[in-house]
């Protein structure tokens, strides 16, 4: 089978490769490339949070509630002027703002 002279006869090929082909271009260099990301989209504005008064409540009571300490009371009242002109005076069903947490450190 070896004289066969249907098959290809391999016998004088030998190994290794040649190639007119340009060098190969260098590997871009990315070793100063720093991860990032910019956003020219306007700051997202806090939610703002509601709160409707039941019977009993004060602002103190709410700000505990809110933020876990009674002194913010201040706070609900000022982001609220619109409508209280006195701590004391907030009535059962009144909607108050209640203004971001993470301003009450």
């Amino acid at each position: 089978m070896a004289n066969d002279p249907n098959k290809p006869n391999f016998s004088n090929v030998q190994s290794g490769s040649a190639s007119s082909a340009p060098a190969p271009a260098p590997k871009a260099d990315f070793s100063n490339v720093q991860a990032g990301s910019a956003s020219t989209a306007p700051a997202a504005e806090p939610e703002v949070q509601t709160y409707t008064v039941a019977s009993g409540d004060t602002l103190s009571k709410i700000s505990k509630h809110f933020y876990g300490s009674a002194n913010h009371w201040n706070d609900i009242f000022q982001a609220n002027r619109d409508q209280l002109s006195n701590p004391d005076l907030i009535k059962p069903g009144q909607v108050l703002k209640i203004p971001a947490a993470q301003s009450h450190k």
